[in-house]
């Protein structure tokens, strides 16, 4: 696999700078899966996540399918299995999770797991001959990341990162109109992404062991790539705050955070995170005009606008659009555009934001 740690501008600008139009599912996609093959999914862990989105998202595809699940919940196996017609041989738990891999039905494992959990079954799944995609955040940290990229590429099998916006036609805007320049260079960016939250108290999102932290796990991580695909460009140095209102609920985890980016040639940029505020926007300012958005990072609903006006693009499914184009890089053999590598840059901007709260400095992103 191509080692994208170096990844450079032109790259990624040449990686994500593509037409919205072209991620519709529309039949030009078909022409890269000639046989029209459709790759095996088993989801690992059936949660919200798994239930609500990629399940539903997955009879929508074309190019891959539910074909497996793996739960430590019995029950759950019954339904789902009922539901979506999975065979019993298609079924695991978490105990015998790498007799995966003698499954030929299965070619992609997708880990929607407890953020703790992420690194075991990612290795799990790639030494079982699997390719994988993970959900975000990728890891508890930069270092997880390292190791889950480095078992991937040992066993040959292509890993990628949830990051479902990189499918979405007003965030694909977003990409274009900040790397290249369409208005400009940007000047400035603000983005916030959060919710009240009013879940249970015990969820493991609130469990610093199982989740890494709090907020800036959780929404924060979609305010670091919008600002950092806005850009194309990586933060080189951070500034980061904590505020907290509710010391019982959110005692392991942070509730609120705000931060300010340094990235190359001095450019300063704003975000924030929070479990206490409803926040969901993107705003850009470049020399020559605004752009944003807002809803900006939810499954649906998402809208767009510069100074000259509405964007207009369609709402999709994001997660289908993700999965599927996943399955034409394992079918072609081309390296994703989130890859691995992607997930570890995020990583380590959220490691030096947690770094610079302890520290009250700037800290280097490494």
């Amino acid at each position: 696999m191509q080692n994208f740690e170096d990844f450079n501008r032109r790259n990624f600008l040449k990686t994500l700078s593509i037409s919205a139009g072209a991620l519709m599912l529309s039949p030009a996609l078909q022409a890269f899966n000639p046989q029209g093959k459709k790759l095996g999914i088993a989801l690992v862990g059936l949660g919200g996540y798994s239930g609500g989105q990629l399940a539903p998202a997955l009879q929508q595809t074309k190019h891959c399918y539910l074909a497996g699940i793996v739960t430590g919940t019995p029950s759950k196996a019954d339904e789902w299995s009922k539901k979506y017609n999975i065979p019993d041989k298609n079924i695991y738990n978490y105990s015998n999770f790498d007799e995966i891999a003698k499954n030929p039905a299965i070619d992609i494992v997708y880990v929607v797991l407890p953020v703790s959990m992420h690194k075991e079954f990612t290795i799990r799944a790639a030494k079982a001959g699997k390719h994988v995609i993970c959900e975000k955040p990728m890891a508890l940290n930069a270092a997880d990341c390292t190791e889950m990229i480095a078992a991937c590429k040992k066993a040959n099998r292509m890993l990628s990162i949830g990051y479902r916006l990189h499918f979405e036609p007003h965030n694909m805007e977003m990409m274009r109109l900040g790397q290249k320049k369409v208005y400009g260079k940007v000047t400035a960016i603000d983005t916030g992404n959060g919710f009240v939250y009013r879940g249970d108290p015990n969820a493991w999102r609130l469990k610093k062991a199982l989740s890494g932290g709090g907020a800036l796990m959780d929404m924060g991580v979609y305010s670091i790539q919008g600002t950092r695909y806005t850009l194309g460009q990586n933060p080189l140095f951070v500034t980061a705050t904590e505020q907290k209102t509710n010391n019982e609920l959110f005692k392991e985890v942070d509730e609120t955070i705000m931060w300010e980016f340094e990235f190359p040639g001095g450019l300063k940029t704003t975000g924030k995170s929070s479990y206490n505020n409803n926040w969901g926007y993107l705003k850009a300012t470049a020399e020559k005009g605004q752009f944003s958005l807002e809803p900006a990072f939810g499954y649906g609903g998402i809208k767009g606008t510069t100074h000259e006006g509405i964007m207009n693009f369609p709402q999709i499914n994001q997660q289908a659009a993700q999965m599927d184009d996943f399955a034409l890089c394992v079918l072609n053999k081309k390296q994703t555009r989130v890859p691995g590598e992607e997930g570890l840059k995020d990583m380590k901007v959220i490691d030096a934001i947690y770094r610079s709260i302890v520290s009250g400095k700037k800290e280097k992103i490494v």
